[in-house]
């Protein structure tokens, strides 16, 4: 059980804001001061979020090895076969791959297999009221997660929950929620009822949870049929390696523009007609590996802000579909 700290009913700037989300949003502020007040600190939370003490050097492989592992890869392809119309349709529907979806859920849970052992109310009270004051960003991402609550809590009031019911619900340690641990924001956003039985839900439908990632992706501007990346070397002679890597991974680069700078592709990334980026993933002390990135590559970074993190999914939902196909 996570250490905890005291109710935030006795803050009375928290119990303001409940009053304030409840008249913004029609909802009864008696519930609202229930569910919020009976919120505590997490100290581990607080301690998640705070930036590291100490350099982090970044691998590639190391950070590979904990998601493309046979465990994951095994129930992937249960999952894709048990859930294969789905995501069929969702493909047809939406334009996203079968096997980005599939990358995606399971990275993010192990196909619900962890969704998160902390309760979102606490999580998110801890980051909007006591964020860490040594991040960098500690005031925007306070008001970020001051709207997350907003979101939350109308989610939970609106679908007839009890104050108990919302206060023990479970996520992650950001307030992250359901198979494909989307944010109360994006639950409200891009959450759609695929199977069709009138309820939106994201713990226990895989279809809904099928149909809400490619609506997500679909919305952060997914593009049928476009590669995420593609194979780069680099010609020594010609190489600026800091003007192909001062965009980070924003796509901003033509085909022309890229090669002009030292950057060699070959076969169909001659003919990609949109923008491409330089992506570098570090690998300890060894050489880092690079690609090239698509506008596809960047937005599956939308769910997560990190280059490892979409490569990641990339070569999940691939490994999963190799093996489907055997």
């Amino acid at each position: 059980m996570q250490a905890q700290g005291p109710v935030y009913a006795t803050r009375p700037e928290v119990m303001q804001f409940a009053d304030d989300l409840a008249s913004r949003r029609d909802l009864d502020p008696d519930w609202v001061r229930s569910v919020l007040g009976q919120s505590r600190y997490i100290p581990a939370v607080s301690r998640l979020m705070q930036p590291p003490t100490q350099t982090f050097v970044k691998n590639w492989r190391v950070y590979r090895s904990r998601f493309i592992d046979p465990i994951r890869i095994a129930v992937g392809v249960r999952f894709w076969q048990e859930n294969q119309e789905a995501l069929e349709r969702a493909e047809k529907e939406y334009g996203v791959p079968a096997e980005i979806i599939v990358g995606i859920i399971g990275v993010e849970t192990i196909y619900g297999r962890n969704t998160g052992s902390f309760r979102v109310i606490d999580a998110l009270a801890t980051l909007a009221f006591d964020f860490p004051a040594s991040h960098p960003r500690a005031s925007e991402r306070s008001e970020y997660f001051k709207g997350e609550i907003e979101q939350f809590l109308t989610l939970e009031s609106r679908r007839g929950a009890s104050p108990l019911e919302a206060l023990e619900i479970k996520g992650s340690y950001a307030g992250a929620m359901g198979i494909p641990q989307f944010m109360p924001s994006n639950w409200s956003k891009y959450a759609v009822d695929f199977d069709g039985d009138g309820i939106i839900d994201l713990w226990n439908s895989p279809a809904d949870v099928i149909g809400s990632v490619a609506n997500y992706f679909k919305a952060a501007g997914w593009q049928r049929g476009m590669p995420t990346h593609y194979p780069v070397s680099f010609d020594a002679s010609r190489l600026d390696l800091e003007a192909l890597m001062a965009p980070d991974i924003l796509p901003t680069f033509s085909v022309a523009s890229f090669m002009a700078k030292g950057a060699v592709l070959e076969g169909a990334a001659l003919e990609h007609k949109g923008l491409l980026a330089l992506i570098e993933l570090l690998n300890g002390p060894d050489a880092p590996t690079y690609v090239a990135g698509t506008e596809n590559f960047y937005t599956i970074t939308r769910y997560n802000w990190s280059s490892y993190y979409a490569m990641a999914v990339i070569e999940l939902g691939r490994e999963v579909a190799w093996r489907i196909k055997q």
